[in-house]
Parts: C-alpha cells; structure tokens; sequence
C-alpha cells in the first residue's frame, strides 16, 4: 500500500551521475579557483539538487510498472478487475481528480500510487493484497491512495526533497573547502582533500536529510488516512484495512519503490522511516493522537 518516494532511488543516482560529470569538466574547480564562490556555488547547487528530484518525479510512473511488473487493466477480464477500476475510478471523481490508470502486480500484500500530475497518475495493488482483504478494506486502502494523489504529494516531496538536496550539495562543499585551505599549503585550488571531504560531507548530510524528508512523509501518511476517511464517509474502513496490514508480513518492493509499500519501523530506524507506526495511525484516525 502507500506512495512516498517511488523517485528518490533515481534521484540519487541522477545526483551522483550529475557530480561525476560536473566533476570531469571541471565545474568544481572552477567554483574554488579564486576562493570559493558562493553565489555560482549556491546556483550549481540548486540546479543539481533540483535535477534529480525532477527526472525522478517525471518517470516514476514508468519507473513503477517496469520494476514491479504491474499490469494496467485496460479492459478489465473479470469481476475483481471490473470492481477495482470502477471503485478507483469513483473515489478519482470523489476527490475531483482525473481518473488515474489502475494496476495489478504479483506479490504478497502491498499497494502504491505515483504520478507526476495528478490526473495522470497509477495505482497499483498486490494480488496479495486482493485475496486478504475485504472489499471494505481494498477501498479504503485505495482512498488512501486517492488522497496521495489529490494531496499533491508527490509534487511536494520532490519541492523538499530538491531542496534538501540542495543544501546538501551546498554545505558539503562549503565544508571541503574550508578542510582543504586548512590542510593546504599552496594557491593551485583544491587538492584531494577536497574531493574526499565532499564526498564524505555529502554522505553524512544525505543521511541528515533523509531523516527530513522521511518526517515530511510520515505526517503526508496521517493526512492521506484522512482523506481516506473522507473520501468514505467514516474513519472505520481504513482502522479495519490498517489493523489487518499490522498483523501481515508486508510483501518485498523493489529497492527503488520500497519507501513507497507498507512500513512499520521499530525504534532508531523509525527516523528513517517514510510511514509511522501502524498503532499511530489507527490512534490518529480514532482522535486519540
């Protein structure tokens, strides 16, 4: 179930693909040839932060077929086709948003949505999750799909993914630099230091930005259980489809959409994590949170 980041995999190679080119052709040089440039700095940064989270945005949808192997029903071919396209359908008009194209992939139980506008957009489910839900619970967890779509919310995590991209490419050079002018002894520009402090900079601030964007996503997922309840007329369905998803092993995504399917991170690694707690959401739709 769920939609968050089907792109951010792509993001971050495009990112590392962008820096390598922009490395061989000098840009970095160029930026610290007379001390460092912090305008053109701050420019170079931008258009790499915002690259990445952009293509990213543009092909996740084919993205998303061509590594689940979903299948778009285009004439659906039996009754639990013909429900789910109509039922996705209604909740599209529901939520006043064109009618995105429905999809079904082999796997334990897990669903997602993505798309870079909102009247273009897919969403796909599991056979897992056709055969261990109800028709009430498939409904809802798709009106939760719905509501990501209608939220907009793939458009805005690649507004804040690209703009913590951004201060990470920015910092992580503002910090090289300023290791490789205390280690330097010469005015011939950056030496190796600098390329391995940026590198190691990058890292450690990636993994900083990581735990933001992931808060942003979590509290998109409380929002998206609302618009589920809304879009259904009562808050029940969804507490249904989620205490049934607590007691389910989640199906196994692909490593560019595993942000995007059910997620219930323990301790630490719920800072990562781009769900909250099964219990929390349940909690938040009942008014307990």
């Amino acid at each position: 179930m769920k939609r968050i980041f089907l792109f951010i995999a792509t993001n971050l190679a495009v990112m590392l693909v962008l820096m390598l080119v922009l490395s061989v052709l000098g840009v970095d040089r160029f930026l610290t040839a007379r001390g460092l440039n912090l305008p053109m700095l701050a420019v170079f940064s931008l258009v790499v932060g915002f690259t990445g989270a952009i293509f990213s945005l543009l092909i996740s949808k084919p993205m998303a077929k061509w590594s689940t192997g979903a299948r778009v029903i285009e004439a659906p071919s039996s009754s639990t086709e013909l429900w789910l396209v109509s039922t996705v359908h209604r909740l599209a008009d529901s939520a006043r948003i064109g009618r995105p194209e429905v999809a079904i992939f082999e796997g334990e139980p897990n669903a997602f949505a993505t798309g870079a506008f909102k009247d273009s957009a897919l969403v796909a489910v599991s056979t897992g999750l056709i055969e261990s839900m109800n028709k009430e619970e498939i409904e809802a967890v798709l009106g939760h799909e719905i509501a990501h779509i209608a939220n907009g919310d793939m458009v805005t995590m690649t507004l804040i993914q690209g703009v913590v991209n951004t201060f990470v490419v920015f910092l992580s050079r503002v910090v090289a630099y300023a290791v490789d002018r205390a280690l330097s002894r010469n005015d011939e520009g950056p030496g190796i230091a600098y390329t391995v402090v940026s590198i190691v900079a990058q890292i450690v601030f990636g993994i900083g930005a990581s735990m933001i964007v992931a808060w942003f996503s979590r509290q998109r997922e409380f929002r998206a259980d609302a618009g589920s309840a809304q879009l259904l007329g009562s808050p029940q369905p969804m507490v249904h489809a989620l205490a049934r998803l607590g007691g389910m092993q989640p199906g196994a995504l692909p490593q560019s959409l595993q942000a995007a399917g059910i997620s219930d991170s323990p301790g630490f690694m719920q800072l990562f994590s781009s769900h909250p707690p099964i219990e929390e959401r349940i909690a938040a739709l009942r008014g307990e949170r």
